[in-house]
């Protein structure tokens, strides 16, 4: 059996925020309806982003999980990684920091989706 994990957001405007996220992660859809849209982000793993489950979602509302990239090359590139996403006017929730596990920043879509950029493992 073939599996796949996809982690979903709720966005206001898929096609606003696959242009958001195909920015930032330098790749182009894999699936595209007007309401959901997919990113393939390699073997087993996609990002759906998915209008008209809620409306009107507003980066206010408080949100409990967060999507994490988690990239090579270790702090400098984490830190390069946060220069190029704060010129881009990417919402920042927390700057770099270090934690148990490595160097990491907090960052936010239009919607208020958390966004966390880590080491990989």
């Amino acid at each position: 059996m073939t599996t796949s994990v996809v982690s979903i957001l709720y966005v206001n405007d898929a096609p606003a925020a696959a242009r958001f996220y195909g920015d930032l992660l330098g790749i182009s859809p894999s699936f595209e309806t007007p309401g959901y849209i997919t990113f393939d982000l390699g073997p087993g793993a996609d990002l759906g982003l998915w209008s008209g489950q809620f409306e009107d979602l507003s980066p206010d509302v408080p949100r409990t999980s967060e999507v994490c990239l988690a990239i090579d090359g270790g702090p400098d590139e984490i830190n390069a990684t946060f220069e190029q996403w704060k010129s881009k006017g990417v919402t920042i929730l927390r700057e770099p920091h270090d934690v148990g596990f490595g160097l990491t920043f907090l960052a936010a879509d239009p919607d208020g989706n958390r966004i966390r950029v880590a080491p990989r493992d």
